[in-house]
């Protein structure tokens, strides 16, 4: 028989640590707290001056400080330190998944020291510690229960909905809360090493690939290599023609401040902020803006079960009589042998159930005792005083259990016990009588129904080009009853599928797993992503958080853990799940204006660079000053930022960023550019003999014109450039801007030689026949390009 001491636990065969033997552990083990890697923030800054794009800018930086160029020196230096801020600033924000999940362990424990029972935090548990386990505790780590029976609620961990029993010998992992029952058990692990804080660690090392990043350095690879051949063509000139090499300074400056991507990443950010607050409207929060842009390109969505298809709340699903008794008349005794105080989940489900049936309606019997479900005996009970004052004793249990109180042999209910199974259910049998004498009344099956919106998501996901994939704590049987009635239809993968070492042809070849652990839902996300996929994950539990984090698209439901929204990229903030059609719409929206934006910058940036390369080779003039080069990066930038409200049509279909592909339609646009503006710059400078200085700046207007305006309708255009949707209002009234302070600054002479007004017109007229000429002849060009050049799928 246990004793009581002063916190009324009780005193269980191992009388626990001393104070000096937990001081020693401590010491050995650390606290019992989520440990993250240190982090220095001003290492994380430094990175971001470090890569393809960064370098190409620092280049330009030193030169311009060589020859002299302070002013565009700053500039691109505020550009480069614009960026790389931004950049750190979203990644310091990203860390708040770990802080939360230390902030789930930090609670108080009884533990037994120095022979006593006290309440010390739990960041002071040790290995071997006795500590001891109440109704409503968190338990504060790894424990094997000693003493006595609990019901620990798990769902917050192992995404399990139904409560688990642990006996002696078995164990309550850390962040489960005990619903049920008093137990004392001895520490097993602290810390990191706690079943939790393996998922804790998981969170730390999950990380969706960073598809923005490897977009840009992509593209940058591309440009460094055409400047490269460029820098050396021009340098061999110059050697031939037996001109200084300081003289080729001032060109490579142009080339890299002209061929560098400097506003993608800002103009990716921009685009997804404006996506972030169309998302909010329609009850979805972006708390990582990568996840908006990845939206666009997810092809597999992993779902979990409880709390995400499904309601997370139990009820009853079917109602088997064994005897005589109807059907109300079977729940109506498993009713009176619960009892709302208890709360307990299986008891609120089967209360709810008689009282929408009215099966609770009238005069109720007397109840003289009440039993809760203890998960020693697994059975509930209550003696009642009929009407007729005759008492009677309900029970309600586990069905082997209430069998052999009623003297029923197994085998008469095992048929049935497992057909209501089968579908997925929690089965209990109810029994009614006297203690001496009781009768197996029937059967109760509870089930966590599916949410309503579950099923038409699913259909409308898979006509959207997403493949739905389940992923479920719970065993095979519910995952195939869940995975039926929301319309997910494919293989079951075998118990033991995920492994360390999952292959991503193995995991691509599945679209139901059960019996999943938060470290299988992990590996499955990153297994899917090696395959080739945009993988996004639905989850509500701190056992989704690593998943979520890894994922390209992490999306919490809005009954969520902060731990599991701080995780997500995406957090649905209303009830349900068909926001998510909402964000891939808004995000394939975001990916065609990007997809426009890039193709224009390609088409520029491919036909620019050689173009004053071979002017310089030619006729041994720069076709542009440096200033001008900026100047038209900068006007360039207004319009091409103004698209991020362009009206477009999402596509229907997942998007894929495919660079090769954009390359190469760019590489067609850019021909005709390259050409038109070799032409141009001929005609001023030698058919109309104009100075150098003045045909510098009809270059530099029909580039603003052509390059930056016509080319921008050319490429987002997907027919004809006049059909619908039209341009966005903001796109126009920056496309007006940029035109009318070019012309200003050229008819001025303000930072470039003056040229007439009636000359300004004429560019103007000669970039509309361009864009007029290049919706036929461009498209022309890229297909026959695409013709020489095969294009692969993929980043």
């Amino acid at each position: 028989m246990s004793t009581l001491n002063e916190t009324n636990a009780p005193v269980s065969q191992s009388e626990g640590l001393t104070s000096a033997e937990a001081a020693e552990r401590l010491q050995r083990y650390g606290p019992n707290t989520i440990s993250e890697p240190p982090e220095h923030a001003w290492r994380m800054l430094l990175l971001r001056f470090w890569g393809v794009v960064p370098w190409m800018l620092e280049a330009a930086i030193i030169i311009d400080l060589i020859l002299g160029r302070w002013a565009e020196a700053a500039g691109i230096g505020a550009l480069l330190v614009f960026s790389a801020g931004l950049g750190f600033y979203q990644e310091r924000r990203g860390k708040q998944a770990v802080a939360l999940l230390r902030s789930q362990v930090t609670v108080n424990a009884r533990v037994r020291r120095d022979g006593r029972w006290q309440v010390v935090p739990a960041a002071g548990l040790v290995p071997d510690d006795l500590v001891h386990l109440r109704v409503g505790d968190i338990v504060p780590a790894d424990v094997r229960i000693s003493d006595g029976v609990v019901s620990l609620n798990q769902s917050q961990l192992t995404g399990e909905s139904m409560p688990v029993e642990a006996q002696p010998g078995m164990f309550a992992y850390a962040a489960s809360r005990v619903s049920r029952g008093e137990a004392s058990g001895v520490v097993t692990a602290t810390a990191n090493r706690t079943h939790f804080g393996k998922t804790a660690q998981l969170v730390q090392l999950a990380r969706a690939p960073r598809r923005l990043q490897l977009l840009t350095v992509d593209l940058a690879k591309y440009l460094f290599a055409l400047d490269a051949v460029l820098i050396a063509v021009v340098v061999i000139g110059l050697v031939i023609r037996g001109d200084s090499l300081f003289d080729a300074l001032p060109f490579i400056l142009m080339l890299l401040v002209a061929s560098v991507p400097i506003a993608l990443p800002s103009m990716f950010t921009m685009t997804a902020a404006l996506g972030a607050r169309a998302l909010a409207k329609g009850g979805v929060m972006a708390t990582r803006l990568s996840a908006i842009e990845d939206a666009a390109t997810m092809d597999v969505l992993c779902v979990d079960k409880t709390g995400t298809i499904t309601e997370n709340r139990l009820s009853v699903s079917q109602v088997a009589t064994l005897s005589s008794s109807t059907a109300d008349e079977v729940l109506h005794i498993g009713a009176l042998a619960s009892n709302d105080a208890t709360q307990d989940p299986l008891d609120l489900a089967i209360l709810g159930e008689a009282r929408t049936r009215g099966l609770l309606d009238g005069q109720m019997p007397e109840v003289l005792h009440f039993e809760p479900f203890d998960p020693g005996t697994k059975r509930s009970a209550a003696d009642l005083r009929d009407p007729n004052g005759a008492v009677v004793h309900v029970v309600k249990g586990e069905p082997a259990t209430i069998a052999a109180l009623t003297h029923t042999p197994w085998n008469q209910i095992e048929t049935e016990v497992a057909r209501l199974a089968s579908g997925g259910s929690r089965v209990l049998a109810v029994a009614t009588g006297t203690d001496e004498d009781l009768h197996l009344a029937g059967l109760v099956a509870l089930a966590d129904p599916p949410r309503a919106d579950s099923a038409p998501l699913i259909a409308d996901l898979t006509k959207q080009g997403v493949r739905v994939v389940l992923v479920t704590g719970d065993g095979e049987a519910t995952a195939r009853a869940v995975a039926a009635a929301v319309g997910i239809h494919g293989a079951v993968a075998p118990a033991g599928t995920i492994g360390q070492d999952l292959d991503p042809q193995t995991a691509d070849r599945f679209t139901i797993y059960a019996g999943v652990l938060p470290e299988h839902k992990f590996r499955l996300v990153q297994a899917l992503q090696k395959a080739g996929h945009v993988v996004g994950m639905t989850g509500d539990g701190v056992n989704d958080a690593p998943a979520l984090s890894q994922a390209d698209v992490g999306i919490a439901v809005t009954s969520a853990t902060d731990v599991a929204k701080a995780s997500a990229g995406l957090v649905l903030t209303r009830p349900g799940l068909g926001e998510i059609l909402i964000a891939i719409k808004v995000s394939r929206t975001i990916y065609q204006r990007m997809q426009t934006w890039v193709l224009a910058m390609i088409t520029r940036k491919a036909a620019i660079p050689p173009f004053l390369a071979l002017a310089l080779l030619v006729w041994g003039v720069f076709a542009l000053t440096p200033l001008q080069v900026v100047l038209f990066m900068v006007l360039g930038d207004v319009a091409t930022f103004a698209m991020s409200t362009d009206r477009v049509v999402p596509s229907t279909k997942p998007d894929r960023w495919v660079v090769r592909s954009l390359v190469v339609d760019g590489l067609g646009y850019a021909s005709l550019l390259f050409v038109a503006s070799m032409a141009v710059f001929w005609t001023a400078r030698f058919g109309f003999h104009l100075t150098i200085g003045q045909a510098q700046t009809d270059a530099f207007l029909w580039l603003i014109f052509a390059g930056g305006q016509a080319a921008l309708y050319l490429t987002r255009a997907r027919g004809v450039f006049w059909a619908k949707p039209y341009p966005g209002r903001v796109m126009l009234w920056a496309s007006l801007f940029d035109i009318v302070v070019a012309a200003i600054l050229a008819t001025q002479g303000w930072l470039m030689s003056a040229i007439s007004l009636a000359w300004v017109g004429g560019v103007l007229a000669a970039s509309i026949g361009f864009l007029a000429v290049g919706n036929g002849f461009g498209i022309a060009a890229s297909t026959f390009v695409h013709r020489l050049v095969p294009v692969r799928s993929g980043n």
